[in-house]
């Protein structure tokens, strides 16, 4: 009676074996289908399997017969290539916003969209121990709670920390809540960040999802949408260093030739660059002028220099002077 039970079932084994164990190296033969199904308590012909595989055929599964030498058939063609797969286990395991413990597990789902072996490839390239990872394990849940607000047009409300010396979580404001009109998600610099209206200071900020607690979804509207919308999105991690907030400046600034290439990584390749002799250029960028920015321009030594307007060049006088007297 089980037998007879287990046989509607008989294809979908067949689709299961084709997909998680076979690939142009690994194919499966008819007689490997039919001991497998048997472990399962079900019986086929052969005739019934070749059957069943033109009918996943005509379902739309890209199945290949091999002939000759290490004969049978193999899934040629999946949603996802092994090298697509391979960039997204990069990406995931070069987050600092994914724990370690979300990392593997999230790695683990990526390779089962390939076969076994191919799986095996995965992760023998995986590297993920002692490299900077969040400790905050509910980077998930608050991406979703903040996904759901947007989606919502409501407000949302949380707890926000820094770490210590010690390591260990401090919350801001004293452990007071944030209410905050969440507008966009912005993944930049291997981390995770929340675009959000601050009613109470009339202006957009960012904060680390991994570093939001409590996030809950209130039932006040959002507000600052006409804010948001004056925001190119896709200049906006251009222009703000670090992503620390600010008041965005125009700045000009002149530079080696040789760091043309780094210029366009971070103003993006519409800047115009100024030549200015032989050995150098100018280009004018809107940027937030910030310690992180005064570090990104010193990083290049006296081969960057900030030409305008005065102010910015005095500020990162007087920001380099503060450092010296602290060496």
């Amino acid at each position: 009676m089980a037998k007879s039970e287990n046989q509607k079932q008989k294809i979908l084994y067949i689709a299961k074996y084709l997909v998680e164990d076979t690939d142009p190296d690994h194919p499966i033969s008819v007689a490997e289908i039919i001991r497998r199904l048997d472990r399962v308590g079900i019986c086929a012909e052969r005739k019934s399997i070749y059957s069943d595989i033109d009918a996943l055929r005509d379902f739309g599964l890209d199945v290949v017969n091999v002939k000759g030498n290490g004969f049978g058939y193999y899934l040629a063609s999946r949603e996802f290539e092994l090298p697509e797969l391979k960039l997204l286990v990069d990406t995931v395991q070069s987050s600092k916003f994914i724990t370690e413990r979300k990392t593997f597990s999230l790695i683990n789902k990526i390779s089962s969209l390939a076969s076994r072996h191919e799986a095996g490839l995965l992760s023998r390239q995986v590297y993920v121990r002692n490299r900077v990872k969040s400790m905050n394990e509910s980077v998930y849940y608050n991406v979703d709670e903040i996904s759901s607000a947007i989606t919502s047009d409501r407000t949302i409300l949380f707890k926000y920390f820094e770490l210590t010396p010690q390591k260990e979580q401090r919350l801001r404001r004293n452990g007071e809540d944030y209410e905050i009109s969440p507008y966009a998600l912005i993944s930049e610099d291997e981390n995770y960040y929340m675009l959000g209206y601050d009613s109470n200071a009339g202006l957009m900020k960012h904060f680390r999802v991994d570093k939001m607690l409590s996030i809950r979804t209130t039932d006040t509207p959002r507000e600052g949408g006409a804010e948001f919308e004056k925001i190119d999105m896709s200049d906006y991690s251009k222009t703000v260093f670090g992503m620390f907030g600010g008041k965005p400046e125009t700045v000009r600034l002149r530079f080696s030739n040789h760091l043309a290439g780094a210029v366009i990584d971070r103003f993006g390749r519409d800047s115009i660059l100024v030549p200015d002799g032989e050995d150098h250029f100018t280009v004018t960028v809107s940027a937030v002028v910030s310690q992180q920015f005064f570090g990104w321009v010193f990083g290049f030594g006296t081969e960057a220099q900030i030409l305008s307007p005065k102010s910015v060049k005095d500020r990162m006088k007087s920001a380099m002077e503060e450092t010296l007297k602290e060496l």
